[in-house]
Parts: structure tokens; C-alpha cells; sequence
């Protein structure tokens, strides 16, 4: 995985934990790597990967059987939509909606391109 610099390396792999889930890789109450696991697949500390799988089980999104490991939360997948939609709308639609208005983007523009997508 290439990390970026703007978010820190454990918010990045638990978003890309989320990506699996939204995508399908991971469903309700399918168990996830461990976190060994995850950290040597990313090529990450193990003690980061604690740090992403702590923060992912706070916000209910994975929870823990002690002794079998981790698991996704019943209706994980429609609490990261909720979470991502909301961020979506409050921080980069803003941003977006400021670009078009410099640059003269019309709705019209979008729908085009959406269509042809």
C-alpha cells in the first residue's frame, strides 16, 4: 500500500479496511486478517496496525472475539456510507462546488461526464 502524508499511517489502513468492506471483500460477521496479518500485508509495525483495528472496533465497525480474532460488525457496511457520505458533503463538496464555480462548471458540465461514465 503507498501511504500519503495527510492522514496518519493508522487512519489510512483503517480506511482502506473500510474500502474492503464497501467493496465486498469483508460482509457482516466475516472474520478480517489479524493483525499480524494486516501489518505484514501492508508492510506496517504491528503496534500501527493495533492502533487502525482499535480505532475501526470504537467506531463499531469490527469487533473482537477473544481467541478467534476480529470480525465485521452487523451493518458495518452501511455505517461507513453514512460516515463517508456525511464527510463527502461537509468537507470535499464544498471544495468542489468553489473549482466549478472559478471555473465556470455548469451542473450541465457534470451530468455530461457523469452520463458518459
Amino acid at each position: 500500500m503507498n501511504f500519503t502524508n495527510d492522514k496518519a499511517i493508522y487512519i489510512q489502513m483503517a480506511d482502506r479496511l473500510c474500502d474492503e468492506i464497501l467493496a465486498g471483500t469483508y460482509k457482516d460477521d466475516d472474520r478480517i486478517p489479524s493483525v499480524r496479518e494486516y501489518a505484514v500485508m501492508l508492510q506496517v509495525n504491528t503496534n500501527t496496525a493495533v492502533k487502525a483495528y482499535d480505532q475501526l472496533a470504537r467506531d463499531g465497525i469490527i469487533y473482537n472475539k477473544r481467541g478467534l480474532g476480529y470480525f465485521v460488525t452487523a451493518g458495518a457496511k452501511k455505517e461507513i456510507k453514512k460516515a463517508r457520505k456525511q464527510e463527502f458533503m461537509k468537507q470535499r463538496l464544498p471544495e468542489l462546488f468553489r473549482q466549478m464555480q472559478l471555473l465556470d462548471i455548469t451542473m450541465e458540465d457534470i451530468q455530461k461526464v457523469w452520463q458518459q461514465q
